[in-house]
């Protein structure tokens, strides 16, 4: 039998943009960000110099470290943007990049939870 969440869950969990939306709308505290697929350069720029730098292009499909940059200024982001796009799209048939603050030294803390109904 399977123990695990319903396919909705997993869905929108898997992928990085739709599960930091549904955290804000519920009011957990996210890394400061845009939440919306960005492919122009110029409008990853504009939102690296609101979020304030360094920042990371990430991809919303996937894991492991693919179709993800830090950009410590414009030139990098421009040129990260790119390469996290094209990486997702060979890795993971998905070119959506999203940008959000680089957190340096981060704490990575995992809980697990079993419940039924």
């Amino acid at each position: 039998a399977f123990i695990g969440p319903p396919v909705g869950a997993i869905n929108a969990m898997g992928d990085k943009i739709e599960s930091k939306k549904l955290a804000e709308k519920a009011n957990v505290s996210v890394v400061p960000g845009h939440t919306e697929a960005v492919s122009d350069p110029d409008m990853a720029v504009e939102i690296a110099n609101k979020i304030g730098y360094p920042v990371m292009l990430k991809a919303s499909a996937g894991g492991g470290g693919k179709g993800m940059r830090i950009a410590h200024n414009d030139a990098e982001c421009r040129d990260g943007l790119e390469r996290a796009r094209s990486e997702a799209a060979s890795s993971f048939g998905d070119d959506r990049v999203f940008v959000e603050k680089f957190i340096v030294e981060p704490r990575h803390i995992e809980i697990q939870v079993l419940a039924d109904k």
